[in-house]
Order: structure tokens, then sequence, then C-alpha cells
């Protein structure tokens, strides 16, 4: 049996996404350096190429990973095209804002998107999730469950795009491809880790928390049995050692 991959550490993916990207744009970006448009590039090379490898390495596309990559991928861009600030602020609000119309327009269509990005098997045992429902007769009042959820989960890309919005307002002033442009897309990079994240993290937490509940209540298990982490240890434990 082939050893499964192990996802990176946190802190890789801090450094790599936040750390190096904003190190490099905002004290890189001197002429006597890289310059304007060489920090950019050589600073969103590395989440870019982060992303890119993680999807290649896990053989499959990770569907916020793309949508990273994309987003970085534009700012770039935008920076080396010299296009005024206001096209990475609309940007910037665009991709969650897309995002959470299309979760809550999914709930009309047999493919929920809240269910390929939260019910998936990096996170539930979903076969064992299932048929679990399905024993206890619930599976249409976990689907009337679900749309409050969505609502919930599309709620925190909606945050996301105001406050994306009006941080890059506040923060990118200067001329696009300046040196002082490219400090400020790496000061905005920095700042959107707390700016946006904490409180789109904070309201993810509530809605993970409500999931969390509405699936022990209706399945009748215990959440330990549902995750997919603690399916994957009681099978390794179960397969003989080799010596």
């Amino acid at each position: 049996m082939s050893e499964a991959k192990k996802p990176d550490s946190p802190l890789t993916s801090i450094l790599i996404n936040v750390i190096i990207p904003v190190a490099i744009l905002s004290f890189l970006s001197k002429d006597k350096y890289l310059g304007p448009v060489w920090a950019l590039v050589v600073g969103l090379a590395f989440p870019v190429g982060y992303g890119i490898r993680t999807v290649i390495r896990d053989r499959k596309a990770d569907f916020m990973s793309i949508i990273g990559i994309i987003s970085v991928t534009l700012t770039g861009v935008f920076g080396i095209l010299k296009l005024p600030p206001e096209y990475v602020a609309i940007k910037e609000a665009a991709i969650p804002l897309i995002l959470g119309v299309a979760i809550v327009i999914s709930l009309k269509t047999p493919f929920p998107l809240i269910k390929k990005i939260l019910m998936t098997e990096a996170l539930f045992d979903v076969d064992r999730l299932k048929t679990a429902l399905k024993e206890k007769g619930n599976e249409a009042i976990f689907e009337k469950r679900l749309v409050g959820l969505t609502w919930g989960f599309a709620s925190s890309f909606f945050l996301s795009s105001g406050l994306s919005y009006v941080l890059a307002k506040i923060v990118l002033k200067s001329e696009p491809g300046s040196e002082a442009y490219t400090a400020e897309l790496g000061k905005m990079t920095g700042l959107s880790h707390v700016v946006v994240l904490v409180p789109v993290m904070i309201v993810m937490f509530f809605v993970m928390n409500k999931l969390f509940n509405t699936l022990t209540e209706l399945t009748g298990c215990e959440l330990d049995d549902l995750l997919a982490a603690h399916h994957r240890e009681k099978a390794a434990k179960a397969e003989p050692s080799v010596d």
C-alpha cells in the first residue's frame, strides 16, 4: 500500500504564501535590488508555484487552491501591466463575491457547492456519513439544514468581498509600477490575513460548529466517528504490521 502524502505544516504555508512574498514586495522593490516589476514577479511566484505544486502533488484540483492561484496571478498581471489600483480592489472583491453568489445559486442545482467544499473525503468519512443519515431517515432533514448552512458559509465570502475591497482602496495609493506601489501590494497582502482572514475565519468557525452539531444530531454518531482522520487512523491500526 502506498504511503499517504502528508500535508504541509501550517507554518510552511504561511511562510511561502505570506511571509516571503510580503518581505520581497516590501523590501526588494527598490531599483538597487529587484526593482518594482521583478519584485512583483518573484514575490508572487512563491504562492503561485506553491499552489501549482500542491495540485500536482495531490493529483487533484482543489477548488480553493485554484481560486487562490488565479487571484494571485491576476494581482501580478495587473501590477505588471500597471493597471489602476481600482482594478486590484475590484478583483479582490469580485472573486469572493462571485464564489458566495455561486454557492447560493448552486442550491437550486443537483450539485450544491457547499458539499464539494465542506463535505469532502479529506474531512469526513463520507460513506459512513451517508449511511448513518439513511439509516436514521434524516436525509431530507439534512438537505433542509444544508440551506441555512449554505447561507452562513456564503456570508463569509460576502464579508471577505467587502473587507478586501475596502482594504485595497485604503492601502493602494501610489502609481502602479512604482516602488511604492509594489511595497503597498506587500502591505496589503500582509494586512489581509488580519483584516480579512480573521473575521472570515470567525464566521467559518460558527458555520463549521453548526455543521458538526447538525451531523452528530442527525446521524446519532460521535463526531470522531464521522471524521476522515479518525477513519484512516482506525484503518491503519487494523493493518497487520510487516517486519
